[in-house]
């Protein structure tokens, strides 16, 4: 029997267009993973974090950000914060940490991850948190933009909100390697080449602004470096001659050719293995 041609039109629409996403169960989990083609919101029921006191040298942006983020779990003002600087200092970190521990206070505090990539479907994002009985922290790790990148006008949706304004239960943190969120090279390019220097990259530049909280993490020193070392030695009971473990942290960072808390983290895993002490 021969179809009809309309109907076949409206399952090839269908098929382009999928059916919108049902209501997130925000009772599944503390923490989401937003994706796209279909849009989702993938709870994680265990999220990869560490806890908030072993994060060392970071004590100031730590302490800013953990009352930013009570008070908007207990329902007042907040800022959106930008935590930019050195790589492996602990920035993504100290936003899952601190998540994980005002939860404990405040069970409505959803953490809700959002790929840099996926920035464009941010509107479809916050309709969904917008009506929720909760709070979120949505959070995006590793966020930049090249000269050419036009996802940064997405990102306003979030900071500014548009006519709708920004959903008074989400606040947005970010972390990135660059205090204005992309390369010092590219911004002075478009300003030597540009008929206004002056309104040529102003746009992105601003970008960062719109964050009310800048938060900096620079390069540790080698005793913050140690010290990290030793307080994840004791949160795991591995014990290490003082002598021994100093002379083997420092000849690890010294192969490294940099020093951070990642690096303290990578070797303290290389000194569990050795240990026979399992991470897990």
């Amino acid at each position: 029997m021969t179809r009809d041609p309309m109907e076949r039109i409206a399952e090839a629409l269908e098929r382009m267009s999928p059916p919108p996403m049902p209501a997130p169960d925000f009772d599944a989990a503390t923490a989401f993973v937003w994706h796209v083609e279909p849009d989702r919101l993938e709870p994680v029921t265990d999220v990869n974090r560490i806890e908030m006191g072993l994060l060392v040298g970071i004590d100031r942006s730590r302490d800013t950000l953990l009352d930013n983020t009570a008070r908007f779990a207990a329902g007042y003002g907040a800022n959106n914060a930008l935590l930019w600087g050195a790589r492996g200092m602990g920035k993504s970190s100290l936003v899952k940490a601190i998540h994980a521990k005002v939860q404990v206070t405040h069970e409505n505090l959803k953490l809700v991850e959002l790929q840099r990539e996926d920035l464009p479907s941010v509107g479809r994002l916050l309709n969904h948190l917008r009506n929720a009985p909760h709070r979120f922290l949505l959070f995006c790790d590793d966020l930049s933009f090249s000269h050419d990148d036009q996802h940064y006008k997405s990102l306003k949706a979030v900071l500014d909100g548009g006519i709708e304004g920004r959903p008074e239960n989400v606040v947005f943190y970010a972390t990135s390697n660059r205090r204005h969120l992309m390369p010092r090279d590219m911004i002075e390019n478009e300003r030597s080449s540009a008929i206004n220097p002056g309104e040529a990259v102003e746009e992105k530049v601003s970008l960062s602004d719109r964050f009310g909280l800048w938060l900096g993490f620079h390069p540790c020193s080698q005793d913050e470096y140690l010290s990290m070392i030793d307080g994840y030695c004791a949160a795991h009971d591995i014990q290490v001659d003082a002598d021994t473990l100093r002379a083997e942290a420092i000849e690890w960072q010294a192969t490294r050719g940099s020093r951070s808390g990642r690096v303290a983290w990578q070797f303290f895993i290389d000194l569990a293995g050795r240990n026979g002490v399992s991470l897990t």
